[in-house]
């Protein structure tokens, strides 16, 4: 059978691209684990820095062997001045997003080379870009707002770390929780396009900064990880809880997208939605609630009781935008946050492409004409 003779697939819905032992989703049934174990045991148990290290290595790690990844951590949080000064001079109404492709090329300038091929050097280059990431994004928020870049510290984990960058202030202990449970939620969730992106990028044998950067650029859409930052604007857009059922209606007839809802894989509510509402709670009880979470709440009881039966509910967007709105992070900054989890993912599916790597090359079903006739361009 040629390629002309096989049928399409829009999007590659449901084909294979790879084997992987990382993450497994049941749509179905509402499950997600990171190595076989449950995304909500992780969220409730564990820390960004275990899952970065189970997602690697396949088991979670030992008490030393998680003090010596977070030791190596911190001591590559920091970044070469000579990429503060390229962020410090990207135009401040910029995309962070953009920023931080950029910042990724910069940063492998001014790194080790990798040689691909060495089990050692991609696991260092795994803990130098899980450790900087954070560092290039904060740096672009300092400087979109006029203020100073912000040094890591050296004694605060990932999430805690990446709060203190952005303000200059060491966060408040449910704070760096709530990102730290945010960022595990975040770290990996099969093949969706920016992981195919970058095994896409893996598999030509770049080096991983180009590999990451390629994935930013996939996250990056407002039908990947952007729909985040959409789904808040579309709440402050419909205004008050109030004014969700009259919003519905009209988008339904006019067969608009409601964000925050609905999964290429999940029929059931999204499990790590689940465990981003309880954290809204959380802050809400400290914080107090919003028109925003009040409006949210509302928005998926409409929602799911027009079209839950048609597998229709809440995905991790949904409550995540609430969250990062709650701990004062700015809406363009919500997807970057979701990078600088995922690129643990990412990488993870860069080493799994390298132990048995072939170049991604499909076919495709040519629509073309054939033997066509040139024209000089006077006869045209």
């Amino acid at each position: 059978m040629t390629v002309q003779d096989k049928e399409l697939v829009p999007g590659l819905a449901g084909i294979p691209a790879a084997e992987s032992s990382i993450s497994y989703i049941d749509g179905q049934a509402g499950i997600l684990e990171y190595r076989g174990h449950r995304i909500e045991t992780l969220a409730e148990k564990s820390n960004f820095e275990e899952t970065c290290w189970l997602l690697w290595h396949g088991e979670l790690p030992t008490r030393k062997q998680l003090d010596g990844f977070r030791a190596r951590l911190a001591g590559y949080r920091g970044i070469p001045q000579e990429a503060v000064d390229v962020i410090e001079r990207l135009p401040k109404g910029g995309h962070p997003m953009a920023a931080l492709q950029a910042g990724m090329a910069t940063l492998g300038m001014y790194s080790p080379n990798v040689d691909v091929h060495d089990q050692s050097q991609r696991e260092d280059a795994y803990a130098r870009l899980i450790a900087a990431t954070p560092t290039l994004v904060a740096a672009f928020a300092r400087a979109r707002a006029g203020k100073p870049f912000v040094a890591p510290d050296p004694d605060l984990d990932t999430a805690a770390n990446f709060l203190y960058m952005l303000t200059g202030e060491t966060p408040d202990e449910l704070a760096a929780h709530v990102l730290d449970v945010c960022l595990v939620l975040h770290a990996d969730h099969t093949m969706n396009a920016s992981t195919f992106a970058a095994r896409v990028v893996a598999s030509t044998e770049a080096d991983p900064y180009s590999v990451c950067a390629s994935a930013v650029g996939a996250l990056k859409g407002p039908l990947h990880g952007g729909a985040n930052e959409r789904v808040l604007q579309q709440l402050e857009t419909i205004g008050s809880a109030d004014a969700v059922p009259a919003w519905l209606d009209k988008v339904s007839a006019e067969k608009g997208k409601i964000m925050g809802f609905g999964h290429r894989v999940y029929k059931t509510k999204d499990p790590r939605a689940k465990r981003l509402q309880t954290l809204v709670r959380e802050v809400r009880e400290k914080l107090g609630s919003t028109p925003v979470y009040d409006t949210a709440l509302a928005l998926e009881d409409a929602v799911v009781a027009k079209l839950g039966a048609k597998g229709i509910h809440p995905n991790v967007d949904f409550f995540s935008g609430i969250v990062y709105e709650k701990l004062g992070i700015p809406t363009d900054f919500f997807t970057p946050i979701f990078a600088i989890a995922r690129v643990s993912g990412w990488l993870s599916h860069w080493n799994e492409q390298m132990h048995d790597n072939r170049i991604f090359r499909p076919g495709q079903i040519f629509t073309g004409s054939h033997d066509a006739v040139y024209v000089p361009i006077d006869e045209r």
